[in-house]
């Protein structure tokens, strides 16, 4: 068999295997997105997710936001670090446990997640365009109880 033979060697289509569609329509459609707060403040994912959690949820350690958002806690570390050297953020020692810090966003970071905020709305409103509003209802059904497997 040549590598230009179109036939298949079994019923396994790994265009159509579900983990590769997923990952395939997760990255599509989050690039444009990706380009407006990495271009627009020079935020690299785990940091906008960060600051997302802080900006929905208010103030969390972050552990809490590693949990909730499943990121590794080194990850977190890390973008916490370059929130803080932004001024996105400020970190607060607990007064009952030295080892626990509580994130806050600070006024400049409060206005950098309500500009990206409106953003995201936008654009999720334009992919949920694409479809029919039944279809942007199931599909978004569908995705939670996928997101929500153990």
């Amino acid at each position: 068999m040549t590598h230009n033979d179109s036939t298949q060697k079994d019923d396994f289509c790994p265009q159509d295997f579900l983990p590769y569609l997923l990952n395939r329509a997760a990255e599509e459609s989050s690039l444009e997105f990706q380009q407006a707060y990495r271009d627009r403040y020079g935020m690299l994912r785990t940091e906008w997710r960060v600051l997302f959690h802080l900006g929905n949820y208010g103030e969390m350690t972050a552990k809490e936001i590693g949990e909730r958002a499943r990121i590794h806690k080194t990850k977190i570390s890390r973008a916490v670090s370059k929130l803080e050297q932004r001024r996105y953020l400020t970190r607060t020692r607990s007064p009952s446990d030295r080892r626990v810090e509580y994130l806050t966003l600070t006024p400049l970071g409060q206005t950098v997640y309500l500009d990206l905020r409106e953003t995201a709305k936008q654009y999720d409103a334009k992919l949920a365009g694409m479809f029919p509003h039944e279809e942007t209802a199931l599909l978004r059904k569908m995705l939670r109880r996928l997101a929500h497997m153990t």
